[in-house]
This record gives structure tokens, sequence and C-alpha cells, in this order.
């Protein structure tokens, strides 16, 4: 078995190259070598964001993944980073760009690389409707998971256990997410409250449709066509890796408006997220720490309940990644109790 610096030597890299083109950015536009060390240092916080807010990310994914072909595996964690590093921290915020100022990708790179004041204002004219839609989806998924009749382990116990049993109420998580969604429209501006609520529901279809979709390919899997099964979680991870990047990439203009130094540093962060995944995929060790996996549902819960916060006050970034840090450091710790205790 491979050691821990093994697995990480692929982000090793890329994090040496990243920070070498960093320093390489910031002495282009500021011509100064203190403009190199600052936006190396924004490169540096921006890996760590990414990686504190996707830590869950990995441990669903491993999760998912243990379920797929070797082949589909292969391919998530090769496709797969290269979908999340250029589609999500490049091409997602030229999408959103173009989309809200109405221009075309090349009117808006050309902003980006000379007009990134412009750029980050447009960016967080769409926050209202990244947040909502990345609200909505992500609260389903944390939903699914714990509103569940087959569930039988649970980490808080009579939560858990009362969450799993109202699964037998057909549609009570989408009802659940409906009435906070529509909370939140109540206390926001008259103004705003459609843009709201039209981009949370989109974000509740778009996760029933990658379910229905997942579904009719695991029936498809089950009659011969393995691939077919695996292509169906392969859309589930890339839609749920995207859902918790809007996070990060709308926290990283807080930082710095440069959409370059983003795309470097989430990128880095990215593949660290990659690495973990694979340890946890070949180690096996969801199944080693008991509670590990709740702990990371719980995180994407919180994270859900703050992007719609986000709709209504600010929430700093490093708060929410340090709560999904907790819920995971808990679990991991009573994991590790469990297995004191339960040494067969």
């Amino acid at each position: 078995m491979r050691s821990t610096l093994q697995y990480f030597s692929w982000a090793f890299g890329f994090t040496a190259v990243g920070l070498a083109l960093a320093m390489w950015l910031g002495f282009t536009y500021e011509h100064t070598t203190h403009g190199a060390l600052s936006f190396f240092f924004v490169a540096c916080v921006l890996a760590v964001l990414e990686i504190s807010l996707s830590f869950d990310n990995a441990i669903i994914n491993a999760n998912k993944l243990g379920q797929m072909t070797p082949e589909w595996q292969r391919r998530f964690l090769t496709w797969g980073i290269l979908i999340a590093v250029f589609g999500m921290r490049i091409l997602f915020p030229l999408l959103i760009v173009v989309i809200a100022a109405g221009i075309g990708p090349i009117e808006a790179l050309r902003i980006a690389a000379t007009q990134p004041a412009e750029y980050s204002r447009i960016i967080g004219e769409a926050h209202l409707s990244i947040a909502a839609f990345g609200g909505a989806f992500l609260m389903m998924v944390a939903l699914s998971y714990f509103v569940d009749e087959s569930k039988e382990v649970h980490w808080f116990v009579a939560l858990e256990k009362r969450l799993s049993s109202w699964a037998s109420i057909r549609g009570i998580e989408v009802g659940f997410l409906l009435a906070i969604v529509l909370a939140f429209a109540w206390w926001l501006p008259v103004k705003t409250e459609g843009t709201f609520l039209v981009a949370a529901c989109t974000g509740l279809l778009t996760f029933l449709a990658v379910e229905g979709l997942g579904q009719v390919l695991d029936k498809a899997s089950l009659s011969g066509d393995v691939a077919k099964g695996g292509l169906g979680a392969f859309l589930y991870l890339e839609v749920l890796d995207a859902s918790f990047s809007f996070d990060g990439v709308i926290g990283a203009f807080a930082l710095t408006q440069n959409l370059f130094l983003i795309a470097i540093g989430l990128g880095i962060g990215a593949f660290y997220v990659r690495s973990m995944t694979v340890m946890l995929v070949e180690r096996q060790a969801l199944s080693e720490f008991r509670y590990l996996e709740h702990g990371a549902f719980w995180s994407i819960l919180v994270l859900s309940v703050a992007m719609f916060a986000q709709t209504l006050m600010h929430v700093p970034e490093w708060a929410t990644g340090l709560l999904g840090v907790v819920f995971i450091g808990l679990s991991l710790m009573s994991s590790l109790r469990w297995r004191r205790s339960n040494p067969a």
C-alpha cells in the first residue's frame, strides 16, 4: 500500500507549479517583488480555503467511488479533476459573467484580464442566484442521506433515527426544503425574492434530475451495462462537486479579483481533494471510521444553510469551512472511540 506522501505526490507537484505561476502572475501585473509575493500568499490562502470547504466533498466522493467500477473510478479521477479545475474554477466564473452581463465569452475573458473590478462586480450581482441554487442542491444531498429507512448506523442517534423514520412519508425531503426556501424568500426584499425562488427551485429540479438519471442508469447496469451505471455516478459526482465549488469560487473574490489567481489557488486545493479521495478509496477508510461519512453529510447540511443565509447577510467563508472541519473532526473522534470499545 502506498504511503500518505505518495498519495499527495501529484498535489505537491501542482502546488509547486501553481505557486510559481502565481508569483509570475503577480510580477506581471504589479511589476514588483512585493506584488509577486502578494499573489503567492493569496494563492496559498485560496488553496487552504478550498481544502477546508471541500474536505467533506472528498469523503462523499470516496463513498460513491467505492460503488463504481475500477474503469469509471479512473475516469472520474482523471477527467473529473480536469472538469473540476478548468470547468468550475475557470469556465464557471466566465459563464456567470456571460449570462449576467449578456456578453460573449471572449469579451468576458477580456474583462477578467483587464478589468478585474468590473468582473468582480458582475460576479457579486449573481451571488443571490448562485447561493440559492447551491443551497437547495446541497440541502437535498444531505436530507436524502438522513431521511432513509435503510440507514442503520446513526451518529446523533435520537435525531438521526427520527429523520430516518420520516422516510416513510413520501416527498418529506422536498417539502422540508421548500419550507426553508419559502421562509428565506419571506425575509428577502420583494425585488429579489423572485430570483431567489427561481434559482432555488432550479437547484431542487437539478438534484431530482440527476438522481432520476442515476437510478435509470443504475437499472441499466443491473441488466449488464455496467458502464452506464458508472456514468450515472460520474454525473452525480460532477454536479455535486460543482455545488461544493460555488461557495469557494464566490468566497475567493473576497480575497482577490483576479480570475487567473483564483483558478490557480482553488485548483491547488482541488488536487489535494482528489488525493484525499484516492487515499480514502484505496485504504477503505470509510469502513474503518464508522461515523466519518455522517460528519461529512452534517457538514454539507451546515454549508447549505450557510449558503441560504448568505442571501440575507455576509457569512465569512472561514466560518463555514471551520464548521465543516469541526463536524468531520468530531465524527472522526467518535469513530475512534467506537473502534476502541468494539475491537472485533
